[in-house]
């Protein structure tokens, strides 16, 4: 259920490794393309677990606002045996309840972190996996599919999977934000270093050569080393804050996830060269809008 960014190349991906999926979105046009692609495809909730033998697995592919209402409505269609995944990023703390609720149903809950953005849902993602032991051997295989290769791994018991992606998400905030600054302060260089030529050379059998300071230098690529029309802006989502707060909930300091956090929150007010790094950063490897409205 969802076929957003991530669940519909989820759904493909599945397709290509011999699954039989049915799948469920609002969207009707999402729900064309994934019958285009294979699946079966369903009206409504009801009509998704009618297509499905007992026991049932439903993967949950939605925002994590939305988790608690759906499984208000999907739980009492289910019975004893079936089993749910949010393999969205809802908040570690949610997914304890909501397993509760689950657990009430004799419905199975796990949760996985998923990471890859949608290029990484369509060609194999990076999977931080919580839940029960036994359903986590139950559909490894499942996982193995989805995940690159060697790419998912079970991290302990319900809320494993979230916390662990949360707290990614934390260091990727930092990392970013390193990479940011290091941007802005090669452009205040007097030097006439080239950007292209400086992160062609990072990412080039040096220590800080990772994905990251390659999206960075793609983003050169893709939009000029002016980064012209892209905004400084930059977007947040809330696992980065979800990261902070329990830092500071359990007495744990994280000084460059939260000053990354605190740079993000405030860019909109404080135009900078490294807050459009940024920008074209989160393009390269999550699709996220970098037009500017400076």
């Amino acid at each position: 259920m969802g076929l957003g960014k991530m669940g519909g190349g989820m759904v493909e991906r599945l397709i290509e490794h011999g699954h039989e999926v049915v799948a469920y979105d609002k969207d009707a046009h999402l729900l064309s393309q994934a019958q285009e692609g294979g699946a079966e495809v369903s009206e409504s909730l009801h009509d998704l677990v009618s297509k499905l033998s007992a026991p049932r697995l439903i993967w949950l592919m939605v925002p994590h606002e939305a988790v608690s209402a759906v499984l208000d409505e999907l739980l009492p269609l289910l019975a004893q045996g079936d089993v749910i995944i949010d393999g969205g990023n809802s908040h570690f703390e949610h997914t304890l309840e909501h397993a509760k609720q689950a657990a009430e149903y004799t419905v199975g809950f796990m949760d996985v972190g998923t990471s890859g953005g949608p290029h990484g849902a369509r060609s194999g993602a990076c999977l931080m996996i919580g839940g029960p032991k036994d359903l986590y051997d139950r559909y490894e295989e499942l996982f193995e599919s989805i995940a690159a290769p060697q790419a998912y791994r079970y991290l302990g018991t319900v809320g494993a999977g979230h916390f662990t992606k949360m707290v990614h998400n934390g260091i990727e905030y930092g990392m970013m934000q390193s990479i940011a600054d290091g941007v802005e302060l090669l452009t205040r260089a007097p030097f006439g270093i080239d950007l292209i030529a400086a992160f062609e050379i990072y990412n080039n059998r040096s220590v800080i050569e990772s994905r990251l300071v390659g999206w960075m230098l793609e983003g050169f690529k893709n939009f000029g080393v002016e980064l012209e029309g892209v905004s400084s802006t930059v977007g947040h989502t809330g696992e980065g804050q979800w990261t902070v707060d329990t830092a500071k909930k359990w007495n744990v300091p994280v000084p460059a996830i939260e000053t990354a956090m605190e740079f993000r929150k405030q860019s909109g007010d404080h135009p900078s060269f490294a807050g459009k790094a940024l920008s074209a950063m989160r393009n390269m490897f999550g699709g996220h809008s970098v037009a500017s409205k400076e």
